[in-house]
C-alpha cells in the first residue's frame, strides 16, 4: 500500500526560508508584550516571589523562538492531480486536502515585515467553513504563479462538476 501522503517522486515544496525572519519578528512582539505583561505582578505587589512568573516565561520564550526555524522547515506543500496537499506543524502536525475543484478564492496578501523581505501569503477559500488554507512565506513571483495556475485548474475542474 503507497502513502498517501509521502507519494513517490513528488517533493514537498518549501516556503522561502527568509520566511525564518518573518515569523521570529512577529513572534517576537508577541512575546515582549507577554514577558512585560507577566512582570507586572511582581512590579506592582513588590513580592519577590512573583519574579518566578516572568522567568518562566522567559524561559517558554526562548525555547518557542529556538523552534521556529524547524517550524518554517516543517511547512510545504505539493500540488498532486486532483487538489493541493498541505502540512505544517512538529508536535501538532496538520495536513489539508484543497480540491481543486472546490476552490473559489485564492488570495496574496503581505504583511509588512513581509513586504520587506519580498515574500506573500497565498490563502484558499473554499465552501467549507473551517477550511482556511493559507501558504505562508511564498516569494511575490512565486505566489502569483501558483495563484494563476490554481486559478486555472480550479476553472477547469470546476466546469466538469
Amino acid at each position: 500500500m503507497t502513502n498517501r501522503l509521502n507519494l513517490p517522486g513528488i517533493e514537498w515544496r518549501r516556503v522561502s526560508p527568509k520566511y525564518v525572519w518573518v515569523d521570529l519578528s512577529s513572534s517576537a512582539v508577541g512575546a515582549l508584550i507577554l514577558l512585560a505583561a507577566s512582570c507586572l505582578p511582581a512590579v506592582i505587589s513588590g513580592f519577590a516571589a512573583w519574579w518566578s512568573l516572568p522567568i518562566a516565561v522567559f524561559v517558554i520564550v526562548v525555547l518557542v523562538l529556538a523552534f521556529i526555524p524547524r517550524r518554517v522547515r516543517a511547512i510545504g506543500f505539493q500540488l498532486r492531480d486532483d487538489d493541493l496537499l498541505f502540512r505544517r506543524g512538529l508536535l501538532f502536525q496538520r495536513f489539508v486536502s484543497v480540491p481543486y475543484g472546490r476552490m473559489q478564492l485564492i488570495d496574496i496578501t503581505r504583511g509588512p515585515v513581509s513586504r520587506i523581505v519580498g515574500l506573500s501569503d497565498l490563502h484558499f477559500v473554499t465552501a467549507a467553513a473551517s477550511s482556511s488554507v493559507a501558504i505562508p512565506g511564498l516569494p511575490v513571483a512565486i505566489a502569483e504563479e501558483l495563484r494563476d495556475q490554481l486559478v486555472a485548474l480550479a476553472e477547469t475542474r470546476r466546469a466538469g462538476l
